[in-house]
């Protein structure tokens, strides 16, 4: 027999849409998510919202910067990677990462090498980035097709230094570091590689695969907090677009950008092109979006350490829209309601 409550949940259940890969929309987080947080901490400086990666907690005589994410679209050096994506966001906010805790679920059936390779990698990360592995969970999970880490990144900031994605304002320059896609470039070369042999040559394929070298953006979030950026935020899910919409999101201001300044390297063009994907909409840890009121200040601080940035466009109050500017006309833009690697795994699986 079903009770009136399990029939209201079931009703509603059975009304609604089914989520799609990739992160939850805004209208869902709003519904389901901010408004169960528990207790509001006095320790609690930064808390979870939309275009916020990281959490801010004042414990003591410096900060503590927390940021947790999963990885679930990468085969290829998932501890590696993911080590490195959990620390960009605690850098994000002006923090200096020092510790991770990781959690691996294997899929039943997998060899036990896969925790080994996992940790091998995650241990290289660690070391490159000058943190320890403190703790986190390791289990054999039913229901998995693929292996799943978890990572939550613990930094510290000095009082007054820590940044969030809310800080940008009418005027600010709006910078990107490196060049979009990155992340998703290379694994959509490994993944893909079949799929993309006579379309993408063999040396812009290797070259792909080598952006996984690039996806710290800790350097140049350290070198943009010393220089007096008013808000950072890192490039992941829905790329440079959901990037900038994000932080315009948080910090309640518009922009204008052109399509054509955004820097995309060839590699990542000729692999978006044979597979129909939008670059500026690809997942993209390895750039930073950068607010600051002194644009070619803060490029020649970043080119002192040897780290290319580009001036994408300005903040501009809220009223004047969030625009990206193309050759057929303006298009405003929104969240982003896919990533473009979670499309190109539906529509164009890998090869086995």
């Amino acid at each position: 027999m079903t009770s009136s409550k399990n029939a209201d949940f079931n009703l509603v259940v059975a009304t609604e849409s089914a989520v799609q890969s990739g992160k939850l929309p805004p209208a869902l987080l709003r519904r389901l998510v901010f408004g169960r947080l528990g207790v509001r901490r006095p320790e609690t400086l930064v808390r979870a919202a939309y275009g916020e990666d990281s959490a801010v907690l004042d414990l003591g005589d410096d900060l503590v910067v927390l940021s947790s994410d999963p990885i679930t679209a990468a085969g290829a050096r998932a501890g590696w990677l993911g080590v490195h994506v959990a620390c960009n966001d605690v850098a994000a906010n002006g923090g200096t990462p020092v510790a991770v805790l990781l959690t691996i679920l294997v899929p039943e059936g997998a060899p036990p090498s896969v925790v080994g390779t996992v940790m091998r990698d995650a241990h290289q990360a660690a070391r490159e980035l000058g943190v320890e592995i403190v703790g986190g969970h390791t289990e054999v999970t039913p229901g998995l097709s693929r292996l799943l880490l978890a990572l939550t990144a613990v930094g510290r900031a000095p009082r007054g230094r820590h940044l969030t994605s809310a800080g940008a304002r009418p005027g600010d320059a709006l910078l990107l570091t490196k060049a979009a896609g990155l992340e998703g470039t290379a694994v959509l070369a490994h993944d893909f590689a079949d799929t993309l042999r006579g379309h993408v040559s063999a040396v812009a394929l290797r070259r792909a695969r080598g952006f996984l070298r690039e996806l710290s953006v800790v350097p140049e979030a350290r070198v943009a907090a010393e220089s007096g950026a008013t808000a950072l935020h890192d490039v992941t899910e829905g790329g440079v677009l959901g990037a900038l919409y994000e932080l315009a999101a948080a910090s309640g201001v518009g922009f204008a950008v052109r399509a054509a300044d955004v820097p995309v390297r060839p590699e990542t063009a000729a692999i978006c092109r044979a597979l129909g994907l939008d670059p500026l909409r690809l997942l993209g840890s390895g750039a930073l979006l950068i607010a600051t009121p002194d644009g070619p200040a803060l490029i020649e601080a970043l080119a002192t350490h040897g780290i290319a940035a580009t001036v994408l466009g300005r903040a501009l109050p809220r009223r004047r829209g969030r625009r990206l500017l193309t050759p057929t006309g303006p298009i405003l833009l929104g969240p982003t309601d896919r990533d473009e690697l979670y499309r190109a795994f539906a529509t164009v699986p890998p090869a086995p």
